[in-house]
């Protein structure tokens, strides 16, 4: 299998979408990339309060 990383442009706008309150699916679609990688992104930069 080929993997591609996401590019930082896609980190912002999967951030700036989600803030938006654009769901996970929706994102991906525009993105083009499976739900399941913009799922992980978003765990993986959650900031804690």
């Amino acid at each position: 299998m080929n993997y591609k990383h996401l590019t930082q442009e896609e980190r912002y706008q999967i951030h700036a979408l989600k803030r938006q309150g654009i769901k996970l699916g929706r994102i991906a679609a525009e993105l083009c990339r499976h739900r399941t990688t913009i799922s992980r992104e978003l765990k993986r930069n959650v900031t804690s309060a």
